[in-house]
């Protein structure tokens, strides 16, 4: 089964995919390990990925389509996959679509991780980081047992400074709607998107996603 999997910041994609990988015995791809995978193989996109990177700049269209190209044409992911952070825009979603055509490949299902603006705020601007295994705890949510120490390793906990702020996160949420919302539709008007409530339990938006698969199944 091949699955796309979008959300806005806070929406728990990390913690999903996790499951959904794992559940289904198909590979997790997120954008930021094709990157730093093609940029360590040395690949041809990989090396033009690293000039950008390295000046600080936004890697291109055309050269994130290449890695993702070059990426789903592995042996392993043959058996299946989880896109997590691509596609972000409609010509992506556009060239996914000519990427698994050439590989004689389908798309069977984009699951949108929706959550109200409110709760999504509450949710990132009390996120806390471990600084030493990157844990992450919430102040409300999820909270270590003694304040500012990770319970798995010891090390102090951090928040993120784009996560401090209200505006911030107002901000992020803004940029990521107009930036996805064309996306969604694009999916939609394909039969593919799955929208699925993701104020709940991490288990119980787990159990919706899947409901939904089998159906597909």
């Amino acid at each position: 089964m091949n699955i796309v999997l979008t959300g806005p910041p806070g929406a728990g994609k990390g913690t999903q995919a996790e499951m959904i990988a794992a559940s289904y015995k198909i590979l997790h791809i997120s954008t930021g390990d094709m990157f730093r995978e093609a940029v360590e193989k040395g690949t041809d996109m990989g090396r033009k990925a690293g000039e950008f990177m390295k000046a600080g700049q936004l890697v291109p269209d055309d050269v994130t389509i290449g890695i993702v190209a070059e990426r789903l044409a592995q042996p392993d992911c043959e058996q299946g996959f989880l896109l997590d952070g691509f596609p972000r825009t409609i010509k992506q979603a556009e060239a996914l679509d000519d990427i698994l055509t050439g590989l004689s490949q389908t798309l069977h299902a984009v699951i949108n991780i929706a959550v109200p603006d409110e709760v999504l705020i509450e949710r990132m601007t009390g996120r806390l980081t471990c600084s030493g295994c990157k844990t992450i705890y919430h102040r409300t949510f999820q909270p270590p047992q003694v304040e500012g120490v990770c319970d798995k390793c010891g090390s102090s906990l951090q928040q993120r400074g784009d996560d401090t702020a209200v505006d911030t996160a107002k901000n992020r949420l803004a940029v990521y709607k107009k930036q996805t919302n064309p996306l969604l539709e694009y999916y939609k008007q394909k039969n593919l998107l799955v929208n699925v409530n993701g104020q709940r339990s991490k288990d119980e938006v787990f159990a919706e996603i899947r409901q939904n698969l089998e159906a597909i199944q």
